[in-house]
């Protein structure tokens, strides 16, 4: 008998779990916690009376349908069978095609629906307008009604290999359509175990974007959808004294909302404001200086303004102004990390170990940058391009040790992603590298090395038990995650990755693969609802939103919906104890000093775990502080008043060299590999001789 696609280790016990009477929906502020604890002790409380050595029925349905198929070796004999069980389907009725029951992910149009017999079992009902779709639709019907919404759960998607179809029948997208399938019958069986409707827990805040409307859902949405729709009169003012000082403004996609809304409003008639991830910054205010602007105002934390700074000096502009939004430090816990005395110890670690190569996060300060290339050779990277240079270095220098840092989340996801390209066949590996092969993926994992003591306050609450909630109840939704999110979150957006539904990388990755999937269901004639859960931070949800609207207006289509998740976790909502109870009593501090920041009533703040999914450090800048800067620049006594809001000059010297030309050279090695697709020859020597 085949169990493969069974958990053999945990069968539940047979007697199917009875639906408390009292049914009702949870609130959002309920959900995250409550919701978590109920799901666990109705699991741990079925599984206390589980008999290992008993055959459930559960195990034999699957089984059976697997071993129909698996004795079946003629591929169009098994096509036939596909075929015939999509049409002994039971009809599917019209008025429950509805966007709820529609599978994600499938290029063709499926519908599941779930319901709790009297008998605790699940009976599960579905259909697709593609014949081959409604033939594995079936074959899911068939295997998993009649099991306990428990037992649903320890079905995994080795189901279809079991089946052993064959590639004549599941080409990558039909493959991808039944995974789908199977997990969205997964979280039908989780909500069924919950009391309320399936299709009515909300656990997390959303903002639903259609081609004329937004729709939040929960405060936290509210807040973030209150300023996407600009004051005009603000936009007005800020494009007026924009363009009479010629100032350009770059900004990170991380801002307040209620920045970015006025930012992008005034874009469309200024054209020297532009918002993006950090990469893009500087060589936006090259492009802004070339073109005649004299100041460049930079959004964003420190390291930001300063590589502005440095880069502009580069491209020899040293002459047009640059300036912070605030006169106190920005600050960064990366950066920060970075500059610590554990991360020196850690760059004399790589100095000390011939053929080295330090590639450092983009996302620090020009001193990092400087005094770790002074030490061991150095070269920058982003979340979008840190896989294919390290790949790329230990393909220049097979005998390299390359040492990543300071982002310890990223750090583990890359050894975590190495591991699982070693096992994988050749094919795969060239795919994602043309000259490494799964062996030689195996033979540098020894010498990966990733610093142990940094993270981002943003990304880290992606995981615990946000990540259980994503996994539990958004599993068939869209993934999209930094490539700083720790691992628990990587794995679950890899696994989504893997079919079709997730991405990982950059904050430019994201919007880009949320503006395909919007693309494609645009590409096909009917309506479709897709939901996005939003893996990084909230900010960026000005930029999605213009995107996603901009396209739907474009097309006039109003039959597509799309939901943007945000996984706050319950840390994040306010309370008392967060805030001082007296007056002499000192503010609970984040690490680097700014204080915790009380969010909306009854809404979700900032956690001393940056809970909120929003970076107070980003937060710095504001409307006012940008207006204040730009009304101050072009006149001596403005100007006199602005000191403190330049970026630092660091003119220190570092081996004949200031430290902001010194910390640009990792980012010239950056460009050269972006542009050459490999490292520069100086840069190879480097990793060969400084320390032979």
């Amino acid at each position: 008998m085949q169990t493969s696609s069974f958990s053999r280790s945990s069968s539940l016990g047979h007697h199917c779990h009875k639906q408390p009477t009292q049914r009702h929906g949870y609130s959002h502020r309920q959900t995250c916690a409550d919701v978590s604890l109920h799901y666990r002790s109705l699991v741990s409380s079925s599984a206390s009376a589980q008999i290992e050595s008993r055959a459930y029925d559960g195990v034999l349905s699957v089984s059976r349908v697997v071993q129909r198929y698996s004795s079946v070796d003629d591929a169009k004999e098994k096509a036939r069978m596909l075929l015939a069980a999509g049409r002994q389907l039971p009809d599917f009725p019209d008025s429950e095609k509805t966007a709820v029951n529609r599978v994600m992910g499938c290029t063709s149009q499926v519908w599941v629906s779930a319901r709790l017999e009297s008998t605790g079992c699940v009976q599960f009902s579905g259909t697709s307008d593609s014949e081959l779709s409604r033939g594995l639709c079936a074959v899911l019907v068939e295997a998993l009604s009649g099991l306990k919404p428990e037992e649903v759960l320890q079905v995994d998607d080795s189901m279809l290999q079991d089946l052993a179809l064959g590639s004549a029948l599941l080409q990558p997208s039909r493959a991808n359509g039944f995974s789908n399938m199977l997990e969205t019958m997964r979280r039908r069986a989780r909500a069924l175990l919950l009391p309320g409707s399936p299709n009515t827990v909300q656990l997390f805040p959303s903002l639903r974007i259609t081609a004329s409307e937004l729709t939040p859902q929960g405060v936290f949405a509210e807040a973030q959808a209150q300023y996407l729709a600009p004051d005009q009169k603000q936009v007005d003012k800020l494009v007026d004294v924009l363009s009479s000082k010629k100032m350009g403004v770059v900004a990170h996609f991380y801002m307040d909302p209620e920045v970015q809304g006025v930012l992008m409003s005034a874009a469309e008639r200024w054209p020297h404001i532009y918002i993006s991830d950090s990469l893009v910054m500087a060589d936006t205010a090259v492009k802004m200086a070339k073109e005649g602007c004299r100041y460049i105002a930079v959004l964003g934390v420190d390291f930001m303004s300063e590589n502005v700074r440095a880069i502009l000096d580069e491209a020899g502009y040293s002459d047009v102004a640059v300036y912070r939004m605030s006169p106190d430090t920005i600050s960064c816990s990366l950066a920060v990390a970075a500059e610590s005395k554990s991360y020196i110890r850690y760059l004399e670690e790589a100095s000390a170990t011939p053929n080295s190569l330090h590639v450092v996060y983009i996302n620090t300060s020009l001193v990092t940058k400087a005094t770790a290339d002074s030490l061991v050779p150095t070269i920058t990277c982003t979340s979008s391009n840190v896989v294919q240079t390290v790949l790329q270095a230990f393909h220049q220098v097979p005998e390299a040790t390359v040492w990543y840092g300071p982002d310890t989340y990223m750090g583990r996801n890359l050894a975590q992603l190495f591991t699982s390209l070693s096992t994988m066949p050749d094919e795969e590996v060239k795919a994602i590298h043309p000259h490494h092969s799964a062996s030689s993926v195996k033979d540098l994992l020894p010498r990966l090395k990733y610093f142990e003591d940094g993270t981002c306050i943003v990304h880290h609450i992606f995981g615990g038990e946000v990540c259980e909630q994503v996994r539990l109840f958004y599993g068939d939704a869209y993934l999209a995650a930094h490539f700083e999110v720790p691992g628990e979150m990587f794995t679950l957006a890899m696994q989504a990755k893997r079919r079709g539904m997730g991405v990982v990388g950059s904050t430019s990755n994201i919007l880009d693969f949320i503006a395909n999937k919007v693309q494609e269901a645009l590409s096909r004639p009917h309506g479709d609802v897709l939901k996005f859960v939003l893996g990084t931070e909230a900010g960026m949800v000005t930029s999605i939103v213009r995107k996603i609207q901009g396209m739907l207006a474009h097309a006039a289509r109003h039959d597509i919906e799309v939901e943007i998740v945000f996984p706050v976790a319950s840390k994040s909502i306010s309370t008392a104890q967060q805030q001082p109870s007296t007056s002499d009593q000192a503010p609970l501090l984040l690490p680097g000093g700014l204080a915790v920041l009380p969010g909306p009533a009854s809404g979700e703040g900032c956690s001393l775990e940056g809970g909120c999914a929003a970076c107070p450090y980003m937060r710095m800048n504001t409307l006012d502080a940008l207006l204040s800067v730009a009304d101050k620049v072009g006149s001596g006594a403005g100007e006199s008043l602005l000191t403190a809001f330049k970026p630092k000059p660091y003119s220190d010297l570092i081996k004949g060299k200031t430290v902001a030309q010194a910390g640009c050279v990792p980012i010239l090695h950056m460009r050269h590999f972006q542009k050459n697709k490999g490292l520069s020859e100086d840069l190879v020597q480097d990793i060969k001789t400084r320390h032979a």
